[in-house]
């Protein structure tokens, strides 16, 4: 079987990037949308943007996950993952119902890659197949050189990612705490909202430090036992 025949199958799913893991917080209806398109919708293309750390790539995950829990054949990758992705990747896919490529703004002046992804386009979406796709930018503003790739990219349902609050970001935190299996009480998330960090993506490395921290000294989560788990990470007010 060569290149073109064959789809890849070597997929980095990782098990906690489901829409059941996934804080929604003001993006409800973004997640309704992309599981609406995974479970037989009518869009056939959905680009997904939003800033860093806003979960673009976990609900592309969660896209793949559910498709499989459908039957479905999905595929994702991130080109970001090699610093010279080759556009072969894209050959076979257009068999797989459901292609979710995260970072498109990677491709963007890439020749090689504007027009591979141009004729898979072309070709999945003949299939009739579902295509999702994320980047930190609108499409308008990805730096696309061929016209007729930057017209397609334009067809698609476009929804942008918006940020959490505060609050949100508290509550998202102690859902993910739940998910590792401990608890983490409201006022200590604020505290690390508060005096850490407000990156969704560092506070969520954040987290499972805390987890090890507290599961080798086997120890209760205490304000003062955090305190010394950041050491000079979180500066006091």
């Amino acid at each position: 079987m060569n290149m073109s025949q064959q789809i890849p199958l070597a997929f980095d799913f990782k098990a906690n990037h489901t829409f059941a893991d996934f804080f929604s917080g003001p993006n409800q209806e973004i997640v309704d949308y992309l599981q609406h398109c995974v479970n037989g919708g009518s869009e056939l293309y959905i680009y997904l943007s939003g800033n860093a750390g806003s979960g673009k790539s976990h609900l592309l995950q969660a896209c793949c996950h559910y498709a499989q829990h459908l039957g479905l054949r999905p595929f994702y990758f991130d080109l970001t993952t090699a610093s010279n992705p080759d556009p072969d990747i894209l050959n076979g896919i257009e068999r797989c119902e459901i292609v979710c490529l995260d970072n498109l703004e990677v491709i963007a002046d890439n020749s090689d890659w504007e027009y591979a992804f141009f004729n898979f386009f072309n070709l999945h979406r003949d299939h009739g197949h579902k295509l999702i796709t994320a980047a930190s930018c609108p499409p308008s503003m990805l730096k696309i050189q061929l016209p007729d790739l930057q017209t397609r990219i334009n067809w698609g349902l476009t929804l942008r990612l918006k940020a959490l609050s505060d609050q949100d970001r508290i509550e998202a935190l102690i859902l993910k705490a739940h998910q590792l299996g401990f608890d983490l009480a409201p006022q200590l998330g604020r505290f690390l909202v508060c005096r850490y960090d407000r990156d969704p993506q560092a506070l969520w490395r954040m987290l499972d430090k805390i987890n090890l921290a507290s599961l080798a000294a086997k120890r209760k989560l205490t304000l003062p036992f955090l305190k010394q788990v950041l050491g000079q990470e979180v500066h006091d007010a």
